[in-house]
């Protein structure tokens, strides 16, 4: 779990500090402050991290040839603050990470994604990397370079919501989505429609793809077009989704139209074993192709999902894929259902609502 570091300025009105003390109780791991206050220790009751003595992390500034250690403060207690303005400051961060210090607190001016990657592939367990973020879009930079990602971000914020902010970006947890199997009950190939290819950032695998479905109630795993096949050379970047007014299941459990779909936007992709991940959209294409309607019954209701009527269209299966070419009545496939309704995407348990 990646670590939320606050700091408190003190140039703030007392009632704010106040405020924003009582938000990083709840939120942070780490409260970092300018001086000794027994009141704000007792009243936080996590590590308080700052440059006076009784502090639990001590930091320092790195000066060099070594991290300056106050008398009677271990290593495990260390962290080494270093402002990276160029690669020469990079190899002080690697210096102190060595020395022993538990932390390194970076300060990137410029340049920020290469001296972190830099970073966090020279310190790798070695230190803890902290780095100075302000604002939440750059803590998903720092918690995501290289992958492996910051240990954790420290941050100065001046209102309660930018904890709040902050810290679901940094605590956000791999969603499980519960999957079921619906049996095929009716094909049937319908005429032409625009349908959307949902391109995305990312690689997806064999059995992973995208919930999409025509009623927002009874989701269908859409599958990627990563299987090889003798015709097209696969594209695991893909997904091929169906018609623009087919539901797809977003992050943050809200469903939006394919066609609302841009680049940039944020989307789920789910794996056979209800594994979730976010990544965003490269670009989405709409074309007009042949459509198939596909009906499936699970747990005594029926769903359906319209799909581009092609070999490399794909629905996830127990135990591997089946092409809509493929598929056939008593099949099984997979599928998210639940039960209520949806209103502008947000799930609502007391709607009742008839999508047919």
């Amino acid at each position: 779990m990646k670590e939320l570091w606050i700091e408190i300025s003190e140039d703030l009105p007392e009632a704010t500090r106040q405020s924003l003390m009582a938000a990083a109780a709840e939120a942070a791991d780490v409260l970092v402050v300018s001086f000794r206050d027994l009141n704000i220790a007792k009243a936080f009751k996590k590590p308080i991290a700052g440059a006076f003595d009784g502090a639990d992390i001590r930091t320092v500034e790195f000066v060099e040839p070594n991290v300056m250690v106050p008398a009677g403060v271990s290593s495990e207690e260390l962290a080494a603050k270093v402002t990276v303005n160029s690669g020469g400051d990079e190899a002080k961060v690697t210096k102190a990470a060595k020395l022993g210090s538990k932390y390194v607190i970076i300060k990137c001016t410029n340049w920020k994604t290469i001296p972190l990657e830099n970073i966090i592939a020279k310190t790798r367990k070695t230190s803890k990397v902290i780095v100075e973020v302000s604002n939440p879009e750059e803590a998903k930079l720092a918690i995501e370079t290289l992958q492996l990602g910051a240990d954790g971000v420290i941050y100065r914020p001046s209102r309660t919501e930018d904890i709040t902010r902050v810290a679901r970006v940094l605590k956000e947890e791999a969603v499980k989505i519960e999957l079921a199997e619906g049996e095929v009950v009716r094909l049937q190939p319908i005429g032409m429609g625009a349908r959307v290819c949902i391109d995305t950032c990312d690689l997806m695998r064999p059995r992973e793809g995208i919930l999409v479905g025509s009623q927002s109630s009874g989701l269908f795993l859409v599958e990627s077009e990563a299987t090889v096949n003798p015709f097209v050379e696969p594209r695991p970047f893909r997904v091929n989704a169906g018609p623009v007014a087919s539901y797809v299941l977003a992050p943050s459990n809200r469903t939006r139209y394919l066609s609302e779909l841009k680049a940039g936007d944020e989307v789920m992709i789910v794996d056979a074993e209800g594994n979730t991940r976010t990544t965003n959209i490269c670009r989405v294409k709409i074309e007009w192709r042949p459509m198939i309607l596909l009906e499936a019954s699970s747990q005594g209701r029926k769903f359906n999902i319209i799909l581009q009527n092609a070999e490399t269209i794909r629905l996830v299966t127990e135990d591997g894929s089946k092409s809509v070419s493929e598929i056939k009545p008593g099949d099984k496939i997979l599928m998210r259902t639940e039960a209520g309704g949806r209103h502008f995407g947000m799930k609502v348990d007391e709607e009742s609502v008839i999508e047919r």
